[in-house]
């Protein structure tokens, strides 16, 4: 049930004047319509899919006077309202910008093609949904960046908000455009568009960043040299990017004495209290439940997997701290659903007794409980089992990949006796669908390794021939920061031969197969490990009609190509390229915590299928983060800061 409906159902005529003054709560749309700047005319909503996309006004949202805001901050996802909704970014940044006094933050979404039609067509600015404010009016737009096929959409925004695309074109008459998020780990591809990245965890340094803005206001210029200080801030106009004769990549060099060489990604060592007053959309979203972070960080070290690299260390809030916030939240929001958020929720320390504490609220309130990614084993059935609140009658567990062997090289530490015994229980549980999520494209993968998929998935539905089977596989992305940085990806027909095979090895049973689009996956790469000159790919990709590259009808192949060969490149060449260990990388300038050395060593782990031992429970792997005073869990237990 959408959250503002299930709010208003249980919450009845009770008087709600004593909450947050500055909460929009039971939306009145002429109270509300005195708050909102009505340069955009309500009419012509009805001339888009979705208005509530656009709309504003939802329970929670923070509305302030305009006029007496000394910094008015857009905060944009790059993306439709209902993914953007779903982010775990925006509604932490919303909640801290908004409790500063001279303040204001709003969200921006990119629209869809048909309000970006009427905008264009009506001559209208893309606006902030609080108030209605064109983009051009605030002092900052903030990108959080999830995905490089958003990079377009970014543009967008950009364009429909009334600012210059390039940052050298912006003077001070024009908003700071500032991003963060996984995708700026590799900031280069977008640098020509960002005037200022922050690196890694945002909620202490966002506030050191509007110091240093309420010190410089409106002196562009000073602000960008002296915001290029701040740990975890990248000023990519005070960088040049540097190529050797032939045109590959050389180096990112510092042009200005207040640019470090280094930029280290900023890590917040003690978890602060996770937002509770979340915005509820008035849309249903993707992610359409109330959630709680209870852990940030995994050190069991897939090789595939960025985000398992550059979140670390693993940090924990306390079983308190997360009650006391569902509790909260389902005083403020009115979901039907709690979920606990996590990289590894079955690794949370005290899980068991964490879902056992959250019983009382969940039955008192009519609360169903979800624990997304645990981990393969029966403990984890058992742990959904004992769940409260109504349970999905589908089961979702990822063995990455079809053979034990190739498990070991990729460091996903799951035996065939794991997820065997995961599949009784789910069985015995009364599970009736079973999705199993895996990967291709992995160095070292083998023919065997494809058919391994097959295989184990005929020898799954024999042990439940009752279970409805999905199975996705995914074509892997080689990412900056990870092990397999260096690996080239499978080119199309490699990938089209794999995928006939599994095909051919899945036809006779009743199983559900999707597959990748390897030229969405090539674009994705391309993107991912690009240098500097992505810049004019994607300004012309976008110029030639490219939108929500994400999304299978939005995608255009045919643009890419075009993009790519009219400034000189081959996507091949930024996609499909295996690269050297000693090749100057566009990304090697930003320190995400884990060090190259230990990236190489991985990398040739895997190549030799050597599995790494998990260092919250073994010895220290000397990842990088050791010989940092803000990074590793070890020393933060010791004394230098408290994991609460």
């Amino acid at each position: 049930m959408n959250g503002y409906s299930s709010f208003a159902a249980q919450q009845g005529q009770r008087d709600l004047s004593s909450s947050h003054p500055t909460r929009i709560e039971p939306p009145c749309r002429n109270s509300y319509n005195s708050l909102i700047n009505s340069r955009f005319p309500d009419s012509l909503f009805q001339n888009v899919s979705r208005p509530g996309r656009y709309a504003g006004g939802e329970w929670n949202s923070v509305t302030k006077d305009w006029d007496t805001a000394s910094l008015r901050i857009a905060l944009c996802y790059p993306d439709v309202y209902e993914l953007g909704m779903s982010n775990l970014a925006v509604p932490v940044l919303y909640d801290i910008l908004n409790r500063q006094p001279d303040v204001i933050a709003e969200r921006v979404f990119t629209p869809w093609t048909d309000m970006e039609g009427l905008l264009r067509g009506n001559a209208q600015r893309l606006f902030s949904l609080e108030t209605r404010h064109p983009l051009s009016d605030f002092d900052i737009v903030g990108f959080s960046l999830g995905s490089e096929l958003t990079f377009t959409n970014v543009l967008t925004v950009l364009d429909l908000g009334g600012i210059p695309l390039l940052r050298e074109e912006r003077s001070a008459r024009h908003p700071l455009v500032i991003a963060g998020g996984s995708c700026a780990v590799n900031p280069e591809p977008l640098s020509d568009f960002i005037d200022l990245f922050f690196i890694g965890e945002a909620e202490e340094g966002i506030l050191e960043l509007l110091d240093v803005y309420r010190t410089h206001s409106g002196v562009r210029e000073q602000f960008l040299r002296s915001a290029a200080r701040l740990h975890g801030s990248y000023v990519p106009s005070l960088y040049a990017a540097r190529y050797h004769a032939d045109g590959s990549f050389q180096a990112i060099e510092p042009l200005a004495s207040e640019a470090p060489a280094i930029v280290s990604r900023r890590i917040v060592p003690v978890l602060p209290p996770p937002p509770t007053h979340p915005v509820v959309p008035f849309l249903e979203a993707t992610h359409d439940y109330a959630s709680v972070e209870i852990q940030r960080g995994c050190t069991r070290g897939c090789r595939f997997c960025q985000a398992g690299m550059i979140d670390r260390p693993s940090r924990t809030r306390s079983r308190a701290q997360i009650l006391e916030a569902c509790e909260q939240l389902a005083d403020n929001c009115g979901y039907g659903e709690l979920s606990l958020l996590s990289l590894s929720s079955s690794d949370y320390p005290e899980i068991e007794d964490l879902v056992s504490d959250l019983e009382p609220l969940c039955q008192r309130r009519n609360l169903s409980l979800s624990l997304p990614s645990l981990r393969l084993g029966p403990q984890s059935v058992r742990l959904l089992e004992a769940a409260p609140g109504k349970r999905s009658s589908s089961f979702t567990f990822a063995p990455e990949a079809g053979t034990e062997r190739l498990r070991r090289a990729i460091n996903k530490n799951v035996t065939e006796e794991d997820i065997f015994s995961t599949l009784q229980a789910v069985i015995q549980g009364g599970w009736t669908k079973l999705k199993l999520y895996f990967m291709m494209g992995f160095p070292t993968e083998t023919e065997e390794d494809i058919e391994g998929i097959t295989d184990l998935v005929r020898r799954i539905l024999r042990s439940g021939p009752r279970l409805g089977v999905n199975v996705g596989v995914n074509l892997l992305i080689p990412k900056p920061h990870t092990p397999l940085q260096w690996a080239p990806q499978d080119d199309e027909k490699l990938v089209r031969a794999k995928v006939d095979l599994l095909k051919s090895g899945l036809k006779r049973g009743s199983v559900k197969l999707t597959w990748p689009d390897s030229h969405v996956s090539q674009v994705e790469a391309a993107l991912s490990r690009g240098d500097r000159r992505i810049g004019k790919v994607i300004l012309r990709a976008w110029q030639l009609g490219s939108r929500f590259d994400a999304w299978g009808e939005g995608f255009c192949y045919e643009n890419w190509r075009m993009a790519f060969e009219s400034c000189g490149f081959r996507i091949e060449d930024f996609a499909n390229r295996e690269r050297a260990l000693d090749e100057p990388l566009p990304w090697a300038h930003i320190d995400a915590g884990v060090s190259q050395a230990f990236l190489k060593r991985e990398y040739g782990r895997m190549l030799s299928g050597t599995p790494t031992e998990d260092c919250r429970t073994e010895d220290c792997n000397a990842c990088g983060l050791h010989a940092r005073e803000d990074g590793c869990a070890e020393r933060l237990r010791a004394g230098k800061a408290t994991v609460s």
